[in-house]
Formats: structure tokens, sequence, C-alpha cells
């Protein structure tokens, strides 16, 4: 049984509109939009921007991941906002590969896929990318009804994929091993592994 803190904090997110973690989703892309504007990048704007969208679009897969295990051990229902992260992950991969083809690329498509065929980093992301597509188009109730739950769910398996893929094009990308894509990649490598073990927890506690 819930405790009374976690009632309380769980009917506020309840009551929480999904439009509001859309709103504030969008919030940093709209900080760095304004910063880059501003000059206020940094040396290497570009690469900033980019590094900003693509680390946003991890965080948010990765809060999508871990909804489950936050309900299961420490009762915070964000369910409800499963479906928004992942939309909000979707739209930061978008805006980051937008930004690489855009600015980065400057439209040159020999250019780009001579960088995609020479760099695997580079590679990775859009295998990344293109693997989110049909999560993206189908994550809606008229997707569901048309598909059925069973195939919907089977075909959102995809994001287990999608976040090795995107942990990997993160550390990759860097050119040395700053401690930060490491933290990342282990934060995936435990949700990742939540998932795998939770059937065999769950059965044991049937058995039980």
């Amino acid at each position: 049984m819930e405790t009374p803190d976690f009632l309380s904090l769980n009917a506020a997110l309840r009551r929480t509109p999904k439009f509001a973690v859309y709103l504030f989703g969008a919030m940093p892309a709209v900080d760095l939009l304004h910063l880059g504007l501003e000059d206020r990048l940094g040396p290497e704007p570009v690469r900033a921007l980019e590094h900003g969208l693509g680390l946003w679009a991890l965080r948010f897969l990765l809060a999508a991941l871990a909804v489950t295990p936050l309900r299961e051990l420490a009762r915070i229902d964000l369910f409800r906002f499963r479906r928004a992260f992942g939309v909000l992950a979707f739209y930061y991969a978008a805006l980051h590969l937008a930004v690489y083809i855009g600015i980065d690329m400057g439209l040159d498509g020999r250019a780009l896929v001579a960088d995609i065929l020479k760099r695997p980093y580079v590679t990775i992301g859009m295998l990344g990318f293109a693997l989110m597509i049909p999560l993206a188009i189908t994550s809606n109730d008229w997707s569901i009804r048309r598909m059925g739950g069973a195939a919907w769910r089977r075909l959102h398996r995809l994001v287990y994929p999608v976040a090795i893929v995107a942990a990997a094009h993160f550390l990759l990308v860097v050119k040395s091993w700053p401690a930060e894509p490491l933290v990342y990649a282990a934060i995936t490598g435990l949700l990742l592994g939540y998932r795998l073990m939770r059937p065999r927890r769950i059965a044991r506690r049937v058995a039980t």
C-alpha cells in the first residue's frame, strides 16, 4: 500500500495536464536557440547546439524507460506521461538531426553520405533515428486501436535498441572519455537490465 506521501505525490501527478509536460519539455530547445541567437554557445556554437539537443533526446528517452522502475520500486506513477517523454525524445532527436544536416553539413547530400560512411558515430546515430520514426508515428491512440495492443507493444519494444544505439552514439561522438557519456551509458544499462530481469522477478513472486 502506498504511504500518504506517495499518495499525495501521485495525486498531484494525476492532476498535472499532459500538455504541461510537452510545454516544459520544449523549453530547453527554446533556451538553446536563444543562446545561439545571442552567440552564447561558446567557440563552437553548432557543435554545442547539436550536443545540447542530442543530450535532451537521450534524457527524455531514459525518462520514458524509467517510468516502469519508478512505479514498481519507488511507487512514483509517471505512466500517463510516458508517451510524452517518448515524443519529446523524438522531437529533440529530430532537431539534433536537423542542425547536423542543415547547418553542420549545409544541406550537402554528398558530404552527408560521405560523413555517414566515414564516421561510425554518425552511422549509429542515423540508425537510432530511423528506429525512432515508427515509434513516433504510432505514438497515438489511433495506432493502438488500428494495430491492436499486442502488436503495438511489440513494435514499441524498439525503444530498447534505440536506447542502446543512443548511448553508443553519445560515447563515440566525444573525442575522449569524460564522465558524462559514461554516466548516461551506465544509466541506460541499469534501466535495460531492470527490464530484462523484471519478468524473472515477477515469476518468482508469483511462485512464492
